[in-house]
């Protein structure tokens, strides 16, 4: 077949659209896909993909390897493309890295990495969107702008309201943000910018947002003991501002959620049935979340920036409230896990309740020191989710994949700390442990979820999320009696089993389960 780059023979073709999957070959040529089903001809190279899966690459709509920084320091991204992973979605939880108002706006991501190593030369997304261009990446990239990021270059450290004219400011930055190719807006309503401001604002922001007919992206503000209400307050949003909305990494945490999880479904299922509001979800299949300490601290700690809440653990009257507050809680330390310390790497790998023993302090104290010492800058492992509960929201058909992972590489455990093992394996868990392992989707159905569905909610629809000619050849062939994540909380970086060919924009990424080295990422703007 003239013109034809790859030709991939003898495989079983899951489009990514849901309908019932069938025996087909598909042509590549250039970065998009020639044609499917009986291609036959001659290629470059033939690919045998007899007894294997062809199926769309996948898209990961809630991805932080942008603030997490891994986007320029491990460009390959190659703990996702293992996977599959072919596009990912950044911005997300509140926080993005564009459009900076002031220099005070990168300060949201120094609970992840240290700022003072890195080196910013935007303030705009489209200076961010030029900037990356200069990189070369394994993976497309797309992101939402962050509403705390937004916040914070106009308010600082400060949880203050903000005035009409800032606000419009703020809806200002926003538009042009959109206009020059951001998908949406996030909001992290469980974060101290976001959990400070006001449903006003939140609606006036979001209303920039519908008018561009682009995405609302919303960390809830709780997803244990107030999810019910942090649900209507999504759904009310919805109504307030007309725009889509997009749950990020739905889950319920905790025994009180898990039973009011099908009701919170249920609130979600009637507002999109009776109200036709867009509302959508999407959820990892894991059951230990992956968060930050800090975030078990009572709110009233919270509202202030990072200085403040440090002050407030240091000073011993201040911090006499903290621990009865905390101890309040029904917490259970022996199943909070320390991931990721940005200074006192000792403590990785262990619980609170065993550094507390250790030290012979309460494990309330603990939380504190561990804060104190380490700038806030400290993740945890929490088992706190319920393998039913991932059941009842995957087979929601609102709902579909998103990893709430980090990029990386094999090389990232000299680090010395613990990632979440959905960065190397969540897409290939999600295939084994929902489809093949639990029977609770189809394949088509699984695929549908990872790629078409996602791509529709972002507005690349078009030309991404299909096996259809004319569209990206953002490929993954894989065996679907061995696909398999193997990444654990012990050993996270581990890659998975079979996936074993990638495409990125045709060219070859993973070939045979090994990384070639190939960089075709594409920034993806929206329109």
């Amino acid at each position: 077949m003239p013109g034809t780059s790859y030709l991939i023979k003898g495989g079983t073709v899951v489009d990514g659209s849901g309908f019932p999957m069938a025996k087909g070959d598909v042509a590549i040529n250039g970065e998009t896909i020639k044609s499917v089903g009986g291609a036959g001809g001659s290629a470059t190279r033939v690919i045998d993909a007899t007894g294997k899966y062809i199926m769309p690459g996948i898209i990961d709509i809630t991805n932080h390897s942008d603030t997490h920084w891994t986007l320029f320091s491990v460009p390959s991204q190659e703990s996702f493309l293992r996977q599959g992973v072919t596009t990912i979605i950044g911005g997300m939880c509140g926080s993005s890295l564009a459009p900076l108002i002031d220099p005070q706006s990168i300060r949201g991501i120094q609970k992840w990495i240290d700022i003072s190593k890195i080196n910013i030369n935007w303030r705009s997304e489209e200076e961010f969107f030029r900037e990356l261009e200069k990189h070369q990446i394994g993976v497309n990239f797309g992101s939402l702008v962050g509403h705390g990021t937004l916040r914070r270059g106009i308010s600082g450290d400060s949880m203050r309201a903000l005035s009409r004219e800032e606000v419009e400011e703020m809806k200002l930055i926003l538009r042009r943000a959109l206009d020059e190719g951001a998908m949406g807006l996030s909001l992290g309503l469980a974060t101290s910018h976001g959990g400070s401001a006001p449903q006003e604002e939140f609606v006036a922001l979001g209303k920039v947002v519908a008018d561009t007919n682009k995405l609302i992206a919303i960390h809830l503000r709780n997803e244990g003991r107030q999810l019910l209400s942090s649900v209507v307050e999504a759904v009310n949003l919805a109504r307030a501002t007309g725009a889509e909305i997009q749950i990020s990494h739905f889950k319920a945490i905790g025994r009180k959620a898990w039973g009011d999880l099908k009701k919170a479904l249920s609130i979600i299922r009637k507002a999109r049935e009776d109200e036709k509001l867009s509302i959508w979800i999407d959820f990892f299949p894991y059951l230990r979340t992956g968060s930050m300490l800090y975030t078990l601290l009572p709110e009233w700690i919270r509202e202030g920036g990072k200085e403040s809440i440090v002050g407030v653990l240091t000073d011993p009257q201040k911090k006499s409230a903290v621990l009865d507050a905390l101890g309040s809680l029904t917490l259970h330390y022996d199943n909070i896990i320390i991931a990721e310390a940005q200074r006192d790497k000792h403590v990785v790998g262990k619980s609170i309740a065993q550094i507390a023993q250790d030290a012979g302090i309460s494990p309330e104290e603990t939380v504190v020191q561990l804060l104190s010492i380490n700038g806030l800058g400290v993740s945890i492992f929490g088992k706190t989710l319920n393998a039913k509960s991932v059941g009842m929201i995957a087979r929601e058909p609102y709902s579909m994949f998103g990893s709430d992972g980090v990029g990386e590489d094999a090389l990232s455990k000299k680090k010395g700390d613990l990632t979440h093992p959905r960065s190397y394996g969540a897409a290939p868990r999600f295939l084994a442990r929902l489809v093949r392992r639990g029977n609770i989707l189809s394949w088509e159905e699984a695929v549908k979820k990872m790629t078409s569905l996602p791509a529709s909610r972002l507005g690349i629809d078009s030309t991404h999320g299909l096996i259809k000619k004319g569209y990206s050849a953002d490929i993954v062939i894989f065996d679907p009696d061995t696909v398999e994540d193997t990444a654990t909380y012990k050993n996270p970086y581990q890659y998975p089993n079979g996936i074993e060919y990638v495409f990125v924009n045709g060219r070859l990424a993973i070939e045979k389960g090994n990384f070639t080295e190939a960089l075709a990422g594409k920034i993806l703007r929206r329109a």
